[in-house]
């Protein structure tokens, strides 16, 4: 099953761009709750490169490597990877002065289906207000 989460986001598609798929970005906004966060990430952009990012929960209880292969980078348009026996797409999509940023992605079978919707949108929430606040604002906020 394919799940679908999506925003649109008023900024520039290079700007949107660099910051989906820049590391020191991507561990300002890399989280679902404010109770975790991304402590480091690791982008190789190019196809049969690696990507990982280290989650961490803040009280130090538990973590994970969400880490995969890209299989497609086409620069300013889209993303494809695999990450275990799963695959997920992010497209960006210029329309006007805003850029939608969609993410399909492989359900797994542990979480319920609505779970991983709310998770994989709360992330990209967080990235959209990163974008938004041009970066430096968010990281004080967090």
């Amino acid at each position: 099953m394919k799940i679908t989460v999506a925003t649109r986001i008023g900024s520039s598609l290079d700007r949107v761009w660099k910051m989906y798929t820049t590391p020191e970005d991507i561990v300002q906004w890399n989280a679902a709750s404010d109770d975790w966060h991304t402590v480091r990430a690791t982008v190789d952009l190019r196809t049969g490169g690696e990507f990982c990012s280290r989650m961490e929960a803040k009280d130090g209880s538990s973590g994970f490597d969400f880490r995969g292969t890209y299989t497609e980078v086409m620069p300013k348009e889209r993303l494809a990877y695999a990450f275990g026996d799963r695959t997920a797409e992010v497209d960006f999509i210029e329309d006007g002065n805003e850029v939608e940023v969609r993410i399909t992605f492989d359900a797994e079978e542990e979480n319920p289906v609505d779970r991983q919707r709310d998770g994989w949108q709360a992330i990209l929430e967080n990235f959209r207000k990163y974008v938004l606040s041009g970066g430096n604002a968010y990281r004080r906020s967090m």
